[in-house]
């Protein structure tokens, strides 16, 4: 599908999301019975769901700037399995303890790791896992990190429901004053187990439905990342390398790949970035587009991020697209700390 048709789809799926549409058309049902069928037929030989339950990983990482330049900073991790970390057996290894440590280095300020993320998670229980992220006491997240639309894939649920839920959730943590980076949907269509022809329809929902997220996310004021890394090319390209043992979940490398690709928004949305780096590069085909543009360009290559830009244009509201450069992680230096309350 081209850039252009995707970015039709896209944007009629999130036109539907906010006018409360839910129909994905029959080709688009068709489509998705036969994905959950394969998807289904994938799980006997991936065992996908009987793995181990993700290491806890909540803490303070960063311990060495305590006291150099004020408190810490709060990070929370939302979404599914891959937000959770599940399918390593580190605690070091999930992508919030890489996540918390590469932002304590760059803001050399403490971070405070709370995962609330749940394996096997759809967009619709982001609901939930945002009043517990907002709950309590204590200050709002300076920032939370999402990563969910895998399960939305494999079990049918219509795009619209899907972006709904989602925008939702970013609205709330917005208005509640918080940061919010979203990991788009993987691409579903690497996973060895799936043959074709599904294999490219579950690359072609994968990708609507991320192009999809991205006008969601960015229209209520968010970021997003596309995470094609994290099941897409490098994952095709090395499957033994970057998956886990169970061949569905990521390895510790492929953890580590997706967090290098967020890392830098992280930074970005709470200022922390280089001000040179905020430019748009055209030496990297960085540059501002229509939202719904923007996020099937986004859509087609891994690590690419969108974020609001011109709230209106000759096509409707414009995003500025940014191909940013990874950065290496430092090694994850907390012990988990005690739970204030349950995982959930």
């Amino acid at each position: 599908m081209s850039s252009m048709s995707r970015a039709r789809v896209a944007r009629r799926i999130a036109a539907g999301a906010a006018y409360g549409g839910g129909g994905i058309g029959l080709a688009g049902v068709a489509a998705a019975g036969l994905l959950l069928a394969e998807a289904q037929l994938a799980r006997r030989h991936v065992a996908n769901g009987n793995s181990p339950q993700p290491p806890r990983a909540n803490g303070l990482y960063g311990r060495g700037y305590a006291g150099l330049d004020g408190p810490p900073l709060r990070l929370t991790m939302l979404g599914d399995s891959t937000a959770a970390g599940q399918g390593v057996r580190r605690f070091r290894q999930t992508p919030g303890a890489l996540l918390a440590s590469g932002l304590a280095a760059v803001a050399e300020r403490p971070v405070e790791l709370r995962v609330i993320a749940l394996p096997g998670a759809r967009s619709d229980d982001l609901d939930r896992q945002v009043a517990l992220a907002l709950a309590g006491p204590g200050p709002v997240p300076d920032i939370c990190v999402i990563m969910v639309g895998a399960n939305d894939v494999t079990h049918r649920m219509p795009p619209t429901r899907s972006v709904r839920h989602l925008s939702a959730a970013v609205r709330r943590l917005r208005t509640a004053g918080a940061e919010v980076v979203v990991g788009t949907c993987p691409d579903l269509g690497t996973l060895e187990p799936v043959q074709q022809p599904l294999r490219w329809l579950a690359r072609r929902a994968s990708r609507q439905l991320a192009a999809a997220q991205t006008i969601g996310v960015v229209e209520q004021g968010g970021r997003t990342v596309s995470l094609g890394d994290l099941l897409g090319p490098e994952f095709e390209e090395n499957p033994r390398e970057l998956f886990g043992p169970d061949n569905y979940h990521p390895s510790a490398e492929g953890y580590a790949t997706a967090a290098m690709a967020v890392l830098p928004t992280v930074c970005a949305a709470l200022g922390l970035w280089p001000a040179e780096e905020e430019r748009p590069d055209a030496s990297r085909r960085e540059g501002f587009l229509p939202v719904a543009r923007a996020a099937a360009e986004a859509a087609s290559e891994a690590g690419t991020e969108v974020t609001a830009a011109l709230p209106t244009g000759p096509r409707g509201p414009w995003a500025l697209l940014k191909r940013r450069r990874r950065r290496r992680l430092p090694t994850p230096d907390a012990s988990p700390a005690t739970e204030r309350e349950p995982l959930p």
